[in-house]
């Protein structure tokens, strides 16, 4: 589904180099790193939105960086699914009208089931500024597994949920990438949320390693900074 080679990337300073990296059907994975490692950067170039400065990503059979721009949309429109740190909602829209978006793009119906598991059958009508940061997460997690997409990429998606509700989260996106014999890379710098997936990684000193089984087991509950 997804294989990355010989990645490098540096803005003023290195954040990695030679990071090889790829993605089965059914796989779940988490990256973890200290801030300002580069694992988001990481995880955009991944996902087709930044360009490594060296190395190329393959999705599904494609190099993506030498796609035609109308190209990358359509994959990104149909494949590809990315839940940001930052929600990036329509703030004049209500919560519905932010995921009807997505659902019109695509050529999908919305999941009346996912808007419930999700938590947010109660706020669909509410203009998105009013919700709080944890319900607009979930809102956005819902416009992205709305189009159904086979690949996601999830950027701290649970960053503004209690730790239930981030259990929850983290079980919805398993499922779902179950359900669609698709791939989840996440990126948490929670050691209880990358505990939940099948692989981790870490990115550190430029490079990205696989964790130990025994390390995520000492670990515990413990966060990365």
């Amino acid at each position: 589904m997804l294989t990355a080679r010989n990645l490098k990337h540096s803005f003023d300073y290195l954040l990695f180099e030679g990071v090889n990296f790829s993605l089965q059907p059914r796989e779940k994975v988490a990256i973890v790193g200290a801030s300002g490692s580069g694992k988001s950067t990481l995880l955009h170039i991944l996902s087709s939105f930044l360009p490594p400065n060296q190395g190329e990503v393959e999705i599904f059979g494609k190099n993506i960086y030498t796609l035609s721009p109308s190209q990358l949309i359509e994959l990104r429109r149909r494949e590809i699914g990315i839940i940001f740190q930052f929600h990036y909602l329509f703030s004049t829209f209500t919560a519905y009208e932010n995921i009807e978006v997505s659902a019109i793009l695509a050529g999908e119906e919305i999941d009346p089931s996912l808007i419930e598991r999700l938590g947010i059958q109660n706020v669909l009508h509410q203009n998105i500024q009013t919700l709080s940061g944890g319900q607009q997460q979930r809102v956005s997690i819902a416009r992205v597994l709305t189009k159904k997409p086979r690949l996601i990429f999830a950027d701290e998606p649970t960053g503004n949920l209690d730790r239930e509700n981030g259990a929850e989260v983290v079980a919805i996106l398993k499922e779902y990438t179950d359900e669609v014999n698709g791939g989840l890379v996440v990126v948490t710098h929670d050691w209880e949320v990358a505990r939940q997936l099948e692989k981790v990684y870490r990115l550190e000193n430029h490079q990205l390693l696989p964790v130990p089984p025994e390390e995520l087991e000492d670990r515990g509950f413990s966060p990365l900074y």
